[in-house]
This record gives structure tokens, C-alpha cells and sequence, in this order.
């Protein structure tokens, strides 16, 4: 997929949104990735992981024992990305704040892991969930990421590979510009505010 038809993919769920919003690191933002949104089409969701398996490189796909996901925002297309890779796909919960496999998910030792997410903006999300599987006994040897929202600047230790990359800017909420200051924030996320 080109880079227009991704982004055409999106607006075309009306998952583009423009406003304040709150992101999951705390920081502020005047756009915002709703990867829910483009993801409730299912086909639209299988097309979107086909594209971004075809982007890892084939040394990579054929490592990959498992697929894992952070709930919630990576649960689907964890799951597409499974399907797209043929293989088994996983989540992470974090019901007390730390990340943990649940509901009979279980890793075999050595497992090598391709974590998937929606969005990176900071990475923490997806630090957080690497440590889980190495925790576990699992071995991250990839993430991938429908949106690379990081400006470049996500460092999660592992090779990652985005559909696409979006530069948005984000601000503290100490410092935000005056369009921001004068709208009202709202967080649409899945994870409390930093």
C-alpha cells in the first residue's frame, strides 16, 4: 500500500481526528490516531496487517514463532497480523498497572516474539510489554506498528517496522501553543494520563 492509500484508509474510517488530545504519555497533541476506528472494518483491518507483514523483512517473518499484542489498542491487529503471518496471536493485560499474559495465554521458553501495537508515540507501552515477554520466557525479536507516531524517536531495543510514519507534534501540557490552551482536552485513549 502506498502512503496515500493508508492514509486513505483512515480518514476514510473518520479515525483522523483534529483537536486537544491527551495521549498516553501525558503529552498533548491537535491530531490523534483513533486505531479502533479503522480497525472495526475487518477487511479493512486484514488489508492494513497484510501491508504491514509485507513491510517486515522476510528474515524477520520467518522467525516469528508468536504474534503478542498490549491490550487494548494492539488486540486486533495483533490478531490480523497473526492471521496475515499464519501464526498463533496473543495479548498482554494489565488489570494492576503492570503488563501479565492472562486467560490461558502462555509462552513455550524461547519463543520468539513479534510485538504489535496500533501507535507508538513514546514507546513506553511497548517497552513496558517487551519486558513482559521476556518475563515470561519469550524472546522480542520484532515490533510492528500500523503508525509510528514517534518522530523517529522511539527506541524500543528490538528492529521496528511501522506501516507508516506520521510526524505530529506533541506538546507538555505546561507548554502547550495557544490553539491548544484555548480547546478543551480529551482523552481518547485506553490508558490513565501519565
Amino acid at each position: 500500500m502506498t502512503r496515500d492509500e493508508i492514509l486513505a484508509e483512515f480518514r476514510e474510517a473518520e479515525a483522523l481526528l483534529e483537536g486537544h488530545f491527551i495521549l498516553s504519555s501525558g503529552l498533548r497533541s491537535p491530531r490523534y490516531l483513533q486505531c479502533a476506528r479503522v480497525l472495526m472494518d475487518p477487511k479493512r483491518a486484514a488489508r492494513l496487517a497484510e501491508a504491514l507483514a509485507a513491510e517486515l523483512p522476510e528474515s524477520l517473518r520467518e522467525a516469528i514463532d508468536v504474534v503478542v499484542s498490549p491490550a487494548m489498542g494492539g488486540v486486533i491487529i495483533g490478531h490480523e497480523m497473526g492471521r496475515a503471518l499464519g501464526k498463533e496471536a496473543m495479548f498482554l493485560e494489565r488489570p494492576d498497572g503492570v503488563f501479565h499474559f492472562r486467560r490461558g495465554f502462555a509462552l513455550r521458553p524461547g519463543a520468539r516474539v513479534l510485538m504489535v501495537e496500533d501507535v507508538v508515540t513514546t514507546g513506553l507501552s511497548s517497552r513496558e510489554a517487551i519486558e513482559a515477554v521476556r518475563e515470561a520466557g519469550g524472546e522480542v525479536i520484532g515490533e510492528a506498528a500500523l503508525v509510528d507516531r514517534s518522530n523517529g524517536s522511539a527506541d524500543l531495543g528490538v528492529p521496528f517496522t511501522a506501516l507508516i510514519a506520521l510526524d505530529v507534534p506533541t506538546y507538555a501540557p505546561d507548554a502547550l501553543p495557544p490553539e491548544l490552551e484555548a480547546i478543551e482536552a480529551i482523552k481518547p485513549g485506553s490508558r490513565a494520563s501519565a
